[in-house]
């Protein structure tokens, strides 16, 4: 009895020390049951970014000469907001097409959040989903406001790996009223697979491509999440009034980007990289071909004119301030749930 009595209670972990750390598991199954917070999120972050509440430098691109596919980038942020604490971070996202092949994801991301009083790290974040949600978010959110459908029945994907995977997702969410599916990718097995378990999960009409062209014949709603590291795409056969959700930035022709309506989520973030604006920029001399950024439409619907004579082309940039206040979100989901795993004495200062 006297060695219970002198049995040290257990020591809970100092804050001021410790990290949490939120595994993929745990950030997925926190997003895959609330991706209206998630548009909420983004959403919110769009109008802050244009109300001036965000600090988003520029990107930064890690490449490797001995491996020009390949690319590490860096997205730091910071996201001010009047009723609730600021959220300060960095997302790290790897993209190493070459990983398909060996049967891995592409992408893998990490993202660090920063305690916003003292600016130590504070959480680790698997980031991968987070950035699949928040990219799926957004192209839901342009949709919507570009589209001059109030219900449509089809939409076609070009790519179809994880980011298009969530982009349909958001998309059916957004619209109940879609039927049809039209897919292609590169890899028809892929496309295959993609199909199948989209007409199971949303009820949808699958149809597989054997080209671009044939998939985007006459569609007025498509998305593209490709790979692509140079501009190869004709929109001629796609419908004269097409919304186009751009997201992989780099698949569209530059005649077909000055041609369009073009809105864009910040326009100095993505004309950088050679990305399909960038390239267009660098043709015309100039970025009078942007219409709009995402966020001044949200503040203000009524400063944006859908043009129904012409294709509308959405191409966001993926702007870190998304990252780090969904992940924010995220973090305090799972600190009020108590999940994750706390690592006690991470940092330094610990007696």
């Amino acid at each position: 009895m006297s060695g219970d009595l002198r049995a040290p209670k257990p020591r809970l972990p100092d804050e001021r020390h410790a990290m949490l750390i939120l595994r993929h598991r745990e950030v997925r199954d926190i997003l895959a049951s609330r991706r209206d917070l998630v548009v909420e999120e983004v959403g919110d972050t769009y109008r802050r970014h244009a109300e001036g509440l965000t600090t988003v430098p520029h990107s930064i691109f890690l490449r490797f000469p001995d491996m020009p596919k390949d690319r590490i980038i860096g997205l730091p942020a910071y996201v001010r907001d009047g009723e609730k604490s600021a959220a300060i971070g960095m997302k790290w996202i790897a993209s190493f097409p070459g990983n398909v092949a060996r049967g891995i994801e592409r992408a893998s991301a990490v993202i660090v959040l920063n305690d916003p009083e003292t600016g130590r790290p504070a959480a680790l974040v698997e980031g991968s989903e987070i950035s699949a949600h928040r990219t799926a978010a957004s192209a839901a959110i342009g949709a919507r406001a570009l589209s001059l459908e109030t219900a449509p029945e089809e939409v076609a994907l070009v790519g179809c790996g994880p980011i298009n995977r969530q982009v349909l997702h958001y998309l059916c969410d957004t619209w109940p009223t879609l039927d049809r599916l039209r897919l292609f990718d590169l890899d028809a097995e892929r496309a295959r697979r993609f199909g199948e378990e989209a007409a199971k999960r949303h009820g949808l009409n699958v149809m597989v491509g054997g080209s671009v062209a044939e998939t985007i014949a006459g569609q007025r709603l498509i998305a593209l999440a490709t790979t692509a590291t140079t501009p190869h795409l004709d929109l001629g056969p796609a419908a004269g009034n097409a919304t186009v959700l751009h997201v992989s930035l780099r698949d569209v022709q530059v005649p077909e980007i000055l041609a369009a309506q073009n809105v864009v989520d910040d326009a100095d973030h993505v004309s950088r990289e050679q990305t399909s604006v960038h390239l267009a920029e660098q043709a015309s001399g100039s970025r009078d071909f942007i219409d709009a950024e995402i966020g001044a439409i949200l503040c203000d619907p009524a400063s944006f004119r859908r043009d129904p004579a012409r294709r509308a082309i959405y191409s966001p940039f993926g702007l870190g301030s998304l990252d780090i206040a969904l992940a924010d979100r995220v973090r305090r989901i799972a600190q009020a749930a108590s999940q994750g795993i706390v690592i006690d004495g991470f940092l330094p200062g610990e007696a």
